[in-house]
């Protein structure tokens, strides 16, 4: 595994197990316990698109592995991209300066653009509407790790279908095992076809809904997401749009004891702050989970000596 792309990369169960368990290995660990795969080399931060979970947990993950840093979190202004300079060209120039890259663009296969001429590895932390493999992981990990297992859940997506990168590296993840999905969305913002027809050629189940109302006391893992201002074309589109769901403490009191609440974050108004201290809402701990699954990540990366 030189570079994290794509979730095709994961679509062999064996490969997630051996992720996952060193990512718990990690959570088990002792801060001074930690190997340090990382030691003496540098990973750059590439940011062009604001991030507050993935670059905060990507960097901690780093320096906990005995890496340093050098970092951007508006690469878009604050790099010589403002002056014309493409991706190709600042990846080799990154280059010559780390020994990793971890790259969000607002771009669509930025993450493989940059890979193409890269000789140090390319995360991708969130290619426009693309990709986001490493939320997708966690959020796979997160699940696993509050319910156990994966196999006969029914799982219900909420809310930006059409834009959500983390809800299309989801599917194909989940898809691998035996699952029922709910696409809960307004009809302009459901789930893109060519996600449908693969799930069609897999036969995998699922339904499309505009609301959750006859299905919220069925649902295993309820995971939402927001309304997404930054891919709306124009302001009255997304206000037509941005309230079409918002998860109460009625509505989880519906849903079933041993079911929980995702959330890839950040949220705006799509989960009142009255669920966060229900047991069921499992967000904030879904972050945590992103830090050791990154680290579990990079020391598969770089060939880190903790082994499930």
């Amino acid at each position: 595994m030189k570079h994290v792309l794509s979730v095709q990369q994961f679509t062999d169960k064996k490969l997630l197990t051996e992720i996952f368990d060193t990512a718990a290995m990690f959570q088990n660990l002792n801060p001074d316990q930690y190997p340090k795969p990382l030691r003496h080399k540098t990973v750059a931060t590439i940011f062009y698109e604001p991030s507050t979970r993935t670059r905060l947990s990507f960097e901690t993950a780093i320096q906990n592995l005995g890496g340093q840093l050098i970092t951007t979190e508006n690469a878009g202004e604050f790099s010589s991209a403002i002056k014309g300079e493409s991706l190709e060209d600042t990846t080799q120039v990154i280059n010559a300066f780390a020994d990793g890259m971890v790259l969000r663009h607002h771009e669509v296969g930025a993450a493989k653009r940059a890979a193409a001429v890269s000789g140090i590895p390319v995360i991708n932390a969130g290619d426009g509407t693309g990709e986001h493999p490493t939320q997708a992981l966690l959020d796979v990990y997160s699940i696993q790790k509050a319910k156990g297992k994966i196999d006969g859940l029914k799982v219900a997506l909420v809310g930006d279908l059409l834009y959500g990168r983390t809800v299309h590296s989801l599917i194909p993840l989940l898809a691998m095992y035996d699952v029922e999905f709910y696409f809960i969305a307004p009809d302009d913002l459901q789930m893109p076809k060519e996600y449908l027809d693969q799930l069609d050629a897999q036969s995998v189940p699922y339904k499309l809904l505009d609301s959750w109302k006859d299905v919220i006391g069925s649902t295993d893992v309820l995971y939402m997401t927001r309304i997404q201002k930054e891919r709306f074309k124009s302001e009255a589109e997304y206000k037509a749009l941005k309230d079409s769901f918002i998860l109460t403490p009625k509505d989880v009191s519906q849903m079933k004891k041993d079911s929980i609440i995702l959330h890839p974050l950040p949220r705006v108004n799509e989960i009142d702050p009255a669920v966060d201290g229900d047991p069921r809402a499992r967000y904030f701990e879904q972050v945590k989970n992103g830090l050791f699954l990154r680290m579990s990540l990079l020391n598969k990366l770089y060939g880190g000596t903790l082994k499930p």
